[in-house]
C-alpha cells in the first residue's frame, strides 16, 4: 500500500508505525514457535487456521497467502500427508479442489490458536471499551467499515 503524499510523516506518526510493526514482527515470532510446537511449517500452520473456518478452493487460498498456487499445491500436499487436511470435489463446480480440514486439522488448529499468547495478553491489561475503540481503529486503516464488518463466518458484527 504507497501512502498518498500527503500523509502524514510527523514524529507521532513515525513512532505509531513502528509500534505496529514490532507488534507484527512479535506475532510472527510467536506464531511460527506455536506452530514449530506441532511439527509445522509457519505457511502450514496459516493454511490450517484459514481452513478450520471452513474448506476453501486451492485458489482462494493463494491468493489469501499472496502466493503461487503451486505453493499451496506443496502445502496441501504436506498437510494431507499428516492427515490435517483432505481435497474434495467444489459441489457446486466438481471442476474446482477444495481444500478442508480433517478433525485432526481442527483439532491442530486449536491447538494452535490456543497457544497464541503474546496477543492476548497484551490486551487483557485492556479495558473492553478500549479494546472495542482498538479494533475500530485498526478496521479503519485496513478501509473496513467498521459498522458492518464481518467476522470469518459472515456474521455481521456490531458490539
Amino acid at each position: 500500500m504507497t501512502l498518498p503524499a500527503t500523509a502524514p510523516r510527523d514524529p507521532l506518526t513515525l513512532e505509531v508505525v513502528q509500534l505496529i510493526g514490532a507488534v507484527v514482527g512479535r506475532y510472527h515470532e510467536e506464531y511460527e514457535r506455536a506452530a514449530s510446537a506441532h511439527a509445522l511449517t509457519g505457511a502450514q500452520a496459516r493454511v490450517l487456521s484459514l481452513l478450520s473456518l471452513g474448506p476453501l478452493p486451492m485458489r482462494r487460498l493463494a491468493r489469501t497467502l499472496k502466493c503461487e498456487p503451486s505453493n499451496v499445491t506443496g502445502i496441501i500436499d504436506r498437510l494431507e500427508t499428516r492427515g490435517l487436511v483432505e481435497r474434495r470435489a467444489d459441489p457446486d463446480d466438481r471442476r474446482v479442489k477444495l481444500a478442508a480440514a480433517t478433525h485432526e486439522g481442527l483439532r491442530l488448529a486449536r491447538g494452535l490458536r490456543d497457544g497464541l499468547d503474546f496477543a492476548r495478553e497484551p490486551l487483557a491489561d485492556l479495558s473492553r471499551e478500549e479494546r472495542l475503540v482498538l479494533r475500530g481503529l485498526l478496521r479503519r486503516m485496513l478501509g473496513e467499515d467498521v459498522a458492518t464488518a464481518q467476522d470469518g463466518s459472515g456474521t455481521v458484527r456490531e458490539d
